[in-house]
């Protein structure tokens, strides 16, 4: 019986010491904000440039509407209410509108992820990237360090990795795990490398099951962790997909929550990009790009909405 009570005990303790390692801090230095941002300057401007060839644009941006879909208490509500209609004034007899929309705005549709919206708890503290402690940044009015309005303007290369097109398939199996063989041979099969302060958009095909609603977003393909940590070690700013998470969810480890965020978002400070419409950059067979995107500036939030643009 003590036999047991040891055994029990030590498989507690490591269970706790996994989930408790500490944050180490940025190579950046200490009280960096910006993460992989960093990695970001003219020399990646100037190269993306010379991707434009031909002058052409494709939107990567879902529409937000009040019928989109919307999982657990995450709302929209755009309004133009009697009281914002104004006019008519002057001679012109002009008229003028004003809405208002009601949203956890940061985190629907198409939604950036910042640094400060995931976190670990270890040992009863919750730490976010570069070991920001959430006792310190996270405020009912927003976050005191991490905010989106620290990350900047992305133009950057960005590479699209389409897997569906790679098996020849339309779309991946619900819950399908992108392996780290995928990325790489998805790559190889178009000749591209990744470098550092790329962007790199992952196409699962779930995207084209959008307009269905939640469920149908739900059990999402996606990267698992040895194709995140694979691609986190190219030194890229940021993954984005088709799906709800980046990585698949619910994921390979049942009882790891959101994994590839942690690994992505905490430990190496690269953002995340989620619900992007993919399809138009799949079926143009545009796989290099310059990658244009710019975060609203909206202090203390934890991420941003946009309409993010390939151009070519």
């Amino acid at each position: 019986m003590q036999r047991v009570t040891i055994l029990l005990l030590f498989l507690i303790g490591h269970s706790l010491f996994s989930s408790c390692q500490p944050i180490e801090h940025s190579e950046w230095g200490e009280g960096d904000q910006r993460g992989a941002m960093n990695r970001l300057g003219p020399e990646q401007v100037l190269a993306a440039s010379k991707l434009i060839r031909q002058g052409k644009t494709i939107e990567l941006g879902r529409l937000y509407s009040n019928d989109m879909p919307l999982p657990g208490k995450r709302s929209y509500q755009l309004q133009i209410p009697d009281s914002l209609r104004f006019g008519p004034y002057g001679d012109n007899q002009v008229v003028f509108n004003v809405d208002v929309v009601a949203s956890t705005l940061t985190q629907i549709g198409t939604q950036f992820d910042g640094l400060g919206h995931v976190g670990r708890r270890s040992f009863w503290t919750d730490y976010y990237y570069n070991g920001f402690k959430g006792s310190d940044i996270v405020t009912e009015n927003g976050l005191t360090k991490l905010g989106v309005e620290q990350v900047g303007a992305f133009f950057t290369r960005g590479i699209l990795i389409d897997i569906p097109a790679y098996k020849g398939v339309k779309q991946l199996e619900k819950g399908y795990i992108i392996s780290e063989a995928d990325v790489r041979g998805c790559l190889e099969q178009k000749g591209l490398s990744l470098r550092e302060g790329d962007v790199v958009l992952v196409r699962t095909g779930q995207g084209q099951l959008w307009n269905q609603g939640v469920k149908a977003m739900s059990q999402a393909p996606g990267l698992g962790i040895a194709a995140v940590r694979w691609l986190a070690a190219q030194k890229i700013v940021m993954i984005g997909a088709d799906n709800n998470a980046v990585e698949a969810t619910p994921g390979e480890h049942p009882k790891h929550a959101i994994e590839g965020h942690e690994e992505l978002l905490i430990k190496h400070g690269i953002y995340l990009f989620e619900n992007l419409d993919l399809e138009a950059l799949s079926r143009e067979q545009v796989y290099e790009f310059a990658f244009s995107y710019a975060p609203l500036k909206l202090k203390g939030a934890t991420g941003s909405p946009g309409n993010p643009v390939a151009i070519y």
